[in-house]
């Protein structure tokens, strides 16, 4: 084979796996569009619309975006992909004091498409909890020269070394790391955690800031979250307040997909809202 033939022929071969990588990845893409997100599938997020009492009420957007990637299906989802709800209620505490706010995250854009997603809440952390996660722990004289020798603490309580990569709780690897700050690891959880009953799948998931066994809402001790969504009305999360409701953005939400896609059911009927009370979801959330 001359040396002009073996060029033609090594460029058509590169040229046909480029070829078959793109149909693969249209295939995905077309598919996961059409059957949303697997259930279970956690999404770590940053919060883009601030909720607070100054206008909110039903029907207001709440926007957040994937403040890391994260794997289904062989694909990637970027960071930055918007996942969108909507305020359902807004008012007075359940004792008449305070305040709370029920609301549902219940879309995600996928390549161009909007589809329809349930999901419950995980874990919530202030923006300052959320800030002070991405800064080193190590001492001023032992930042080294790079992120690359930076240590974190995780929103839970795990420890991230970007040395060797690694997420560590007491002395066991429960997840792993890059240089940049993005946490894996399979989600954990305890036997009297709120979040026993969650539906996150036992496989490796994007956690961002939080810890493996993050659960309930962090950097905020005047908030509660009165219903997280696993059960009745599923999907609905409400958050409660002993004085003025304010989240704001940049603080981060974890999510977990419970239905997605062509199964996903819509909102809970304005007839549910009625149904909230101070002892929604008792036990577990």
């Amino acid at each position: 084979m001359s040396c002009i033939s073996r060029h033609v022929w090594v460029i058509r071969k590169a040229m046909k796996h480029a070829l078959f990588s793109v149909v693969f990845i249209l295939l995905s893409a077309i598919f996961l569009t059409a059957q949303g997100l697997p259930n279970g599938t956690i999404l770590p997020l940053a919060l883009g619309t601030p909720i607070r009492e100054a206008k909110l009420k039903p029907g207001d957007p709440v926007v957040a975006k994937l403040a890391q990637y994260v794997e289904v299906n062989g694909m990637r989802l970027p960071r930055g992909t918007e996942v969108s709800g909507h305020v359902i209620e807004f008012g007075p505490g359940t004792k008449g004091a305070g305040q709370r706010v029920a609301l549902v995250f219940d879309k995600i854009s996928l390549h161009g498409a909007t589809v329809p997603i349930v999901t419950t809440l995980r874990a919530l952390a202030s923006m300052e909890a959320v800030f002070e996660a991405q800064l080193p722990t190590n001492l001023i004289d032992d930042f080294g020269s790079s992120i690359r020798d930076w240590n974190t603490l995780q929103i839970g309580g795990q420890v991230v070394y970007r040395g060797d990569g690694s997420v560590m709780e007491a002395d066991k690897v429960v997840g792993r790391a890059t240089i940049v700050g993005e946490v894996f690891g399979e989600p954990k959880t305890w036997p009297w955690s709120p979040c026993s009953r969650d539906r996150a799948s036992n496989t490796v998931q994007s956690f961002w800031v939080f810890s493996t066994d993050a659960c309930g809402i962090y950097g905020s001790p005047n908030l509660k979250l009165a219903h997280a969504g696993r059960t009745e009305p599923v999907g609905q999360i409400v958050i409660e307040s002993p004085g003025k409701l304010d989240i704001r953005p940049g603080s981060g939400w974890l999510l977990v997909v419970v239905s997605s896609g062509e199964h996903a059911g819509s909102a809970p009927p304005d007839s549910q809202r009625a149904k909230l009370s101070g002892s929604i979801e008792a036990g577990p959330q």
